[in-house]
């Protein structure tokens, strides 16, 4: 298959994003447990405020992202694929990475005391169940998993549906990213209740409605060049805006905040971040590169392994930037993702070098 340039740029760019977000949480989580935030959130001045605010908030649209590039690629699924074959070829690629680095954050944080025996023989007997208990990032993998098991049952809809019937369905899709604002001002809606969790859009909520999102822009969305670089700028710069908004506004420091309140707008099926992600998405659609430099064909191939590394290095470079050089937020944040980024970089690539490496690195 032909590579799609702007989709490299926009792996790398959507994974580089990963970094940040979890370089930041170090400037507001209290967990005390790992390098990501926990249940509850405390920002010790202005500037870590600030600076969480923007650097984070900008960020949110990294994991959407790499649900619309795997969808831009793969649905609808070829016709003459069986289920089976899709599944199977996809899963021999993301699984055993996945499972490899289970085990390597249940068992290597051992070897310098970030975990006890205890934490490490837990995490090992759930891996079948759930990410270790340093792995917080390993979310992500589980509606990847969701998504690529459901492309099989959606492609045969992809392939008939027009132009406006796709529509209808990012448009309700669109609609349920509202339902977390609705909750917190209007309580329980549209059939919520202690006993149902299953709202009215339920079945269009979630990362699927990305992946249609992604299907509609590659099949039937023929807006020019410029038009795609003029929309997707404002729908980014609204979104982004209003992400950062949500954050800022109840971030008060020297406070405990509840973190799941503070970061409402944070969660990445939310409209601010619908918003910020299809607007980033078409910018990139802008690219009209014939062929991307080598370095950056390689890092979209290894950013797999990157994002699944990326929190071994992440703690050191915290330690570095935040702790022993104690740098002011403002160059704190970047420095500990553009380290940790080039760090898993170098380290994905020697691997890659090594015989099987694509059973543990993709």
């Amino acid at each position: 298959m032909k590579r799609i340039i702007f989709l490299d740029y926009l792996r790398i760019f959507a994974c580089f994003l990963v970094m940040v977000v979890h370089a930041s949480e170090n400037f507001y989580g209290v967990s005390g447990a790992s390098d990501m935030a926990g249940p509850q959130s405390y920002l010790a001045s202005e500037a870590d405020r600030l600076w969480v605010s923007l650097y984070d908030g900008f960020s949110r649209m990294s994991v959407p992202l790499f649900i619309i590039v795997s969808a831009y690629l793969l649905m609808p699924m070829s016709e003459e694929q069986t289920s089976w074959q899709f599944l199977k070829r996809r899963f021999l690629r993301i699984l055993p990475p996945f499972f490899v680095f289970m085990i390597l954050y249940s068992t290597l944080p051992l070897l310098w005391g970030q975990i006890d025996g205890d934490t490490s023989s837990k995490d090992l007997s759930r891996i079948l169940l759930n990410f270790p208990t340093l792995a917080g990032h390993l979310w992500f993998m589980y509606p990847l998993i969701s998504i690529y098991l459901f492309i099989p049952v959606i492609s045969p809809w992809l392939r008939k549906a027009t132009a406006k019937e796709e529509l209808v369905f990012i448009g309700l899709f669109v609609l349920s990213t509202c339902i977390p604002y609705l909750n917190r001002w209007c309580g329980e809606v549209w059939g919520q209740c202690f006993w149902n969790e299953y709202h009215l859009l339920w079945y269009f909520s979630g990362y699927l409605g990305y992946s249609v999102m992604a299907h509609y822009i590659r099949v039937h969305l023929t807006w020019s060049r410029s038009r795609r670089f003029v929309v997707g700028l404002a729908l980014m710069i609204a979104g982004v805006a209003l992400t950062i908004y949500s954050f800022y506004v109840q971030a008060i420091p020297g406070k405990v905040l509840v973190t799941p309140v503070i970061e409402i707008g944070w969660a990445m099926c939310t409209v601010n971040c619908v918003m910020a992600t299809a607007g980033t998405f078409l910018l990139f659609t802008c690219i009209k590169a014939e062929k991307a430099p080598a370095f950056v064909t390689e890092m979209s191939k290894l950013s797999y392994g990157v994002y699944l590394m990326h929190i071994f290095w992440l703690g050191l470079w915290v330690t570095v930037f935040k702790h022993t050089l104690e740098l002011p937020t403002v160059s704190a944040i970047p420095c500990i993702a553009v380290s940790t980024f080039v760090s898993c970089f170098i380290t994905a690539k020697v691997i890659s070098y090594m015989p099987g490496s694509k059973w543990i690195i993709g």
